[in-house]
């Protein structure tokens, strides 16, 4: 394990089954320091992503990269505390409606950028009224054509927004904030799923499976079609194990 001085962001940058993850004191005041560094990517690694990352390149070098990531899975926790490293859980919906909140509080500018066309609708009359002094300069639904998007990356990047969020599914999210982030300042976080919610199509786990490290199984039965991404839980559990408490 690394320890890294970051200034404000006060992290330790671990590793779980060699993918990077980083132990905050305060993670949302360290996604908060990064924007006064120039800005960054927010990636919130939960057991699923971990396991495609060790397959899919492209994604592992994203999260390498990265200049915060968060442990958003109660897996990542788990096996940062079979390493010694203890910290909490810090859910990617959570820690991207705090940014919402502070985007609110201190006039950044946002954009969202994901989700279907009827969630992005709803999604902003959702936001009107519980921010409504949020400065929205960009809300675009994710369903593109291909031919659609260089015109909305040119637009993006002419509005150099402070906060990005991007809802288009991992690993699409982040590779392609990556891309853009280059560019440009500013926060940029992949959101998977919170515009749904936020947007009241879907409802959140409630507290209790989250104590019980059970959400998974709330969003199975919300989505029976996502039990084919759940069968690589166990496989992480079980490389978990084999790595004992290495730090690696």
């Amino acid at each position: 394990m690394e320890t890294i001085s970051t200034g404000p962001r006060d992290r330790r940058r671990c590793h779980v089954l060699g993918v990077p993850v980083d132990a905050c004191r305060d993670v949302a005041a360290s996604a908060i320091g990064l924007h006064g560094e120039g800005g960054g990517q927010i990636v919130t690694l939960n057991a699923e992503m971990t396991m495609r990352a060790r397959q899919d390149s492209d994604l592992g070098a994203v999260i390498a990269q990265a200049d915060l990531v968060v442990p958003d899975g109660a897996g990542v926790v788990w096996a940062l505390g079979r390493q010694g490293v203890r910290v909490r859980r810090s859910p990617g919906i959570e820690l991207a409606w705090s940014l919402l909140s502070y985007a609110e509080a201190h006039d950044w500018s946002v954009a969202l950028v994901g989700g279907s066309p009827e969630v992005m609708e709803r999604l902003k009359t959702t936001l009107a009224r519980s921010h409504p002094r949020l400065r929205l300069l960009m809300a675009e639904h994710g369903f593109q054509a291909s031919e659609a998007w260089p015109a909305l990356e040119s637009r993006l990047r002419g509005l150099r927004p402070d906060l990005v969020l991007v809802a288009l599914g991992v690993p699409r999210q982040e590779v392609w904030a990556k891309s853009m982030r280059q560019s440009l300042p500013g926060l940029w976080m992949g959101v998977g799923g919170s515009f749904d919610v936020w947007s009241g199509l879907k409802q959140r786990a409630p507290e209790w499976t989250s104590r019980l490290q059970m959400e998974w199984l709330f969003r199975l039965l919300q989505d029976p079609s996502r039990w084919r991404r759940y069968l690589v839980l166990p496989q992480f559990a079980w490389a978990v194990l084999r790595a004992g408490g290495r730090r690696r």
